[in-house]
């Protein structure tokens, strides 16, 4: 199982014109004039998992091509204002992340195709360096599914957990994640943190 992020050089221009990207755009911009994460969350998912059902929105063949040794991330779109940034992710069989946070920002993560399995993890307790997480959940979110991670409740690993098929989802930040911390096994429950550079794939 691949556990890393893409390490690529970082595309600095949004990478995509797609059949449906203007409204999934303008769906954002509209959510992010709320004032409450939960409510910009909220209103996101539900014209995220519309827009992705809708026979209007094709994503590029590009985003079904998966990276070899890591899941791949492709710039979609940045908000000039940096009020959010939409990333499409493409994993490959297998491919997953590990435990990590979003450093604070809202997200809305919807599965464009394939499969994902999310498991997601309660901050539990800091200790001599380490950080203890207990595992509340665990989701199997399908094409047309979404999910919202409003901070603190942000702790979570996304895994491709099928045989025989890449997955695609995107993912919508309240801001540019341009880093997040995970979190590496240490013993039992107990986790230690790093920081981790995020980058794009072409």
């Amino acid at each position: 199982m691949t556990t890393d992020y893409a390490v690529d050089k970082a595309q600095s221009e949004p990478g995509f014109d797609f059949p449906g990207a203007a409204e999934l755009i303008d769906t954002v911009a509209d959510a992010v004039r709320e004032k409450e994460p939960d409510r910009i969350a909220d209103q996101v998912k539900k014209g995220l998992c519309r827009l992705i059902s809708s026979a209007e929105f094709q994503l590029p063949r590009a985003f079904m091509e998966a990276a070899e040794d890591h899941y791949a991330r492709r710039l979609v779109y940045r908000d000039p204002e940096g009020r959010f940034s939409i990333v499409a992710m493409t994993w490959g069989v297998g491919q997953g992340t590990p435990l990590h946070d979003h450093c604070g920002l809202w997200c809305v993560e919807g599965v464009c195709h394939g499969r994902i399995r999310i498991e997601q993890y309660q901050h539990r307790e800091s200790r001599d360096g380490l950080e203890r997480f207990r595992l509340e959940e665990i989701i199997s979110s399908e094409t047309g599914g979404a999910g919202c991670l409003i901070p603190p409740h942000e702790h979570h690993r996304i895994l491709n957990d099928r045989e025989d098929d890449v997955a695609v989802t995107l993912h919508i930040y309240g801001g540019d994640m341009e880093s997040c911390n995970i979190f590496l096994p240490e013993s039992g429950d107990w986790y230690r943190k790093e920081s981790r550079s995020l980058q794009f794939d072409a």
